[in-house]
Formats: structure tokens, sequence, C-alpha cells
């Protein structure tokens, strides 16, 4: 099978002898190699440099099986990429004296409530758009991450959520504040968030293929299929159930689309002349919120990192860069807004183990800049095959383990029951022919297979590969099982739950 594909469509407004060098002469061999190298089956890039659009192509295929090549119309989950269409909205609102960004959360949804009382009564639109509530990155994420909660469930979850920080102590990037924030839109407007996003973004700009929610990707015959890499291998992903978290990162789009969004961007909301979104809604995104931290390293002409209302913030050689990536399962985008060069970047792909992604977009960037060739992908790609190796050798080092036939600490119907967490809520583990199998009230299509480790300690594989492959020990009190404790992959959550026993 031929997995990847010289250039298949091209849709260029060149000038090439105003372009860098390595726009001209490298970028394409540059491209095709990385794919390789990434095993990346489709790509989409966008390049938009002082008013004009300079590059515009698909790469490769959209599914493997199917060959289908990818063009500048294929779409693809921008991730969180739809993160600052959400603030957008909110700041057109507040532009239009509807909302301020400093209203209290609980003015617009009263049931909105946080663990720390002072905390609830304090949150603003703001601080949910800056990730500044008190939560670990990605914090609760695997509670509403393609589960069957609605938005209003998500919402009234957080309150569960035990913050490790402070209230605006700290940033932690949390998708639930973005969910909630999106929800305020329809209390003010009457109209559901992706509704009032067609209407005041989407229809004005153009944007005619991107469409809001994952669901609305089934049936689409122009779309790329999701993968990631099981084993060394490509495998296929079904497009994630996320619409719970919709204004956290369900919008689909395609380069030629992301095109109008990037030059709006530049030139701050004005799009073919007419200004549709106002200067100041887009200005407001990217003022600076949290600290994300500083680097000093000359080699990366970089000083700062911050955060704005769905953007990050740095600098680059004396230029202040816009910037955010988005991940949904099977998908990595990136986007970058550099104003003072009048440029604008859009890389998309389906797959979610690349770096090349923001390799790509940081190498087209510098060039723009006048910056040598660095080679980010080359430093980025032998770390990830590190990182990977290693990561196998631990996996087959517990698999070598379990192979063993070790003998539980208790008879494994001992294990078998219902657990809860506070957070969470229900799970079962069952045994069913002789083997250990945990399932998940709000994620009937995730399973946990457990494979004994040593005594109370299991190896769980979950069905879905995204969800990674964890050790799970389970807790004993007095000669009987009292809990369990899970992980998933960091893709989902890093924070660890506690399920105790019914």
């Amino acid at each position: 099978m031929k997995r990847f594909l010289p250039l298949l469509f091209s849709f260029s407004f060149h000038f090439l002898h105003a372009q860098p060098s390595f726009i001209k002469d490298s970028l394409e061999s540059y491209i095709q190699k990385g794919m390789r190298q990434w095993q990346i089956p489709g790509m989409a890039v966008a390049i938009v440099k002082d008013g004009a659009v300079v590059h515009l192509k698909g790469y490769g295929v959209k599914n493997i099986i199917a060959n289908d090549p990818v063009d500048e119309n294929t779409l693809f989950m921008i991730g969180s990429n739809t993160k600052v269409f959400t603030a957008t909205a909110l700041t057109i609102l507040e532009q239009e004296k509807k909302i301020s960004l400093d209203d209290k959360v609980n003015k617009w949804i009263p049931y909105f409530k946080l663990n720390d009382p002072l905390a609830s009564s304090a949150v603003t639109v703001r601080d949910l758009l800056c990730h500044r509530i008190g939560f670990e990155t990605f914090q609760g994420d695997f509670t509403y991450w393609a589960s069957n909660l609605s938005r209003e469930d998500v919402i009234k979850k957080m309150a569960l959520v035990k913050a490790p920080y402070g209230f605006r102590t700290r940033w932690g990037y949390c998708n639930a504040a973005f969910t909630t924030a999106g929800e305020i839109i329809p209390a003010v407007t009457g109209k559901t968030w992706e509704d009032y996003i067609r209407e005041k973004i989407l229809k004005p700009l153009k944007m005619n293929n991107t469409l809001m929610l994952a669901k609305e990707l089934a049936g689409v015959t122009n779309a790329a299929t999701p993968y990631t890499m099981v084993n060394g291998k490509l495998s296929k992903l079904h497009v994630p159930h996320i619409d719970n978290l919709a204004p956290a990162g369900t919008i689909s789009s395609s380069a030629k689309d992301m095109v109008n969004w990037v030059q709006t961007q530049i030139d701050l909301g004005k799009f073919e002349g007419n200004q549709v979104i106002p200067q100041r809604a887009i200005t407001s995104t990217r003022e600076p919120h949290s600290i994300l931290g500083l680097d000093q390293r000359d080699k990366q002409n970089t000083h700062f990192y911050l955060y704005g209302l769905g953007m990050d913030l740095k600098d680059r050689v004396g230029k202040i860069v816009v910037s955010h990536t988005g991940g949904v399962d099977g998908f990595l985008s990136s986007v970058m807004i550099v104003s003072e060069e009048k440029l604008g970047i859009v890389i998309l792909t389906n797959t979610d183990q690349n770096n090349f992604f923001q390799d790509l977009t940081n190498e087209i960037r510098d060039a723009y800049l006048n910056l040598p060739y660095t080679g980010f992908t080359y430093r980025s790609l032998q770390r990830s095959k590190t990182n990977q190796a290693a990561e196998k050798k631990v996996i087959d080092s517990l698999k070598s383990v379990t192979a063993q036939k070790n003998k539980p600490f208790l008879p494994l119907s001992s294990y078998a029951g219902n657990y809860v967490s506070d957070l969470y809520g229900d799970v079962s583990v069952k045994l069913e022919n002789n083997k250990l199998l945990i399932y998940f009230t709000h994620h009937p299509q995730l399973i946990g297979e457990l494979d004994l480790l040593k005594e109370n300690t299991f190896l769980c594989t979950y069905s879905i590969p995204t969800y990674g492959i964890k050790e799970i020990p389970f807790h004993v009190k007095d000669g009987k099982v009292s809990g369990f404790t899970l992980r998933v992959a960091d893709f989902v959550e890093f924070t660890p739950y506690e399920f105790v026993r019914r």
C-alpha cells in the first residue's frame, strides 16, 4: 500500500522572487520528507503574507485505504484552535455591550460552581478564557472526553474537581472552562454556541466549508480520516464524540477556509476591505493574562511565553507571535500569526502522533523573519524516537511480567464489583472468562482489560488506543479490596482518579 504520495494539489499565488529561499526552494521537499519520517498520511498547508496567499496546498491522502488525495478544501478537526473562535465570539458580545468579560460567570450560568466557594463567586468570563481557575492542565478531561455527558453535565462536574492551585495563582489548561464560556453565549443571545459563531464569524468570513460540531463530520466526503500510532504503525480512529466540549475543540475546517480566518486576524478584523469583526474584539484576545514561563535561551530568540484569551503569546527576534495548537484524537493543527510581518500560517494533519505540524510552522516563521534554518524537526524526531523507545521498553517489560501468569494476592473474583469516584461516577469491574474488565458508565464504548502484574497491581490496556496502557493498583484493607487508582494517557489527562468500592 502506498501511504504517501507526492504533491496532489497545488493552488498558489506565487511571487517566487519575493519569497525566502526556504519557501521557494526547500518547502516541498521538507514537507514530503517530514511526512515520511513522521508517518503522516495527509496534511494541508497555508501561508498568507502581505495580504496574498503565497502557499495553499494539500499533501498525501485523507485515508490510507482509499488513497483519496488531500486538497485545499479537505476538512480536518482543528482541536483547540477552536478556542479563539469561542473567545472572539465573547469579545464581540462585549463590543456590542451585551456582556463584560469581567462579568461573574454565575451571572449568566447560575448552576456554575467550583469546589472552592470563594472562587465560585469570583470567577469571571475572562478567567475562563485564560485558564486561571486553579485547575491542573487537563484536569477532569477523562471524565468529559468522548463521554455521554452533556455540556451542562460537564459544567456541573467542575464543582467536584479538587483544584490543586489557588484561584488566579497559576495557569492550568482547562477544556471545561472553555465549554462553560461557550455556554454563556446562548444565555446572552438565545442562540447556541455553534449557531452564533456560524452567524457572526463563519458566514461573514465566507468559511463556507467549516463545521462547528464533531457529529457534523459524519458522511462528509472531503474529510480527513483520523489516525494514531500503535506499535509503530498507523491505526485508524473514529472521529471523537466531544460535542459536549464543543467550545473547547470541535471545529473542523480546511486550509482554504482557515486562510480567511488568519487574514482577518492579521488585518485586525477586516475581511475583503470590510470590518466584519470589531478590531477591539480581535486585540482583546491578544492581551496577556497568564504567564506560561520564561525562556532566556538566546538560541531560541524567545524570552517570554504568555497566554491571552484562547491564544499563546510569545516573542521572536523582537516580533510578537500569536499562535495556538490543537489536538484531538487523530488530528493535530497549528495556527500562527505574526501581524507585524503580515504573516499567517496554518498546518493541518490527520495523525495525533507527530511534532512535524509545529516544526513546520516554526521553520516557516523563521524563514520569513530572516532567521537561519534550524532543523526543528530533526531534533524533535530524535526526541520522539528516544521517548517512544523508552516507553516501548517499559510497556514490553510490563507485558513480559503479565505473561508469567503470576497469582494475584486475592482470587480474581475479589476485585470484581462496583466502584465510584467523586468526579467520574460509577465504573464496574467484571470477571469474564477469567479476565478482569473495567466498564465505564460515561464511556460505554471504552473497556479496560486488566492483566496481573503482581499481587494487587494490574496492567490496564484500554480498548481505544489513545487512552494508553497504564498500571492500575488495587487497594486492599483488612483482606478486602477497597478501591483502585486509575490513570489514562497523558494525552487525555495527567491527574489520577481514586475509585472506592461501593
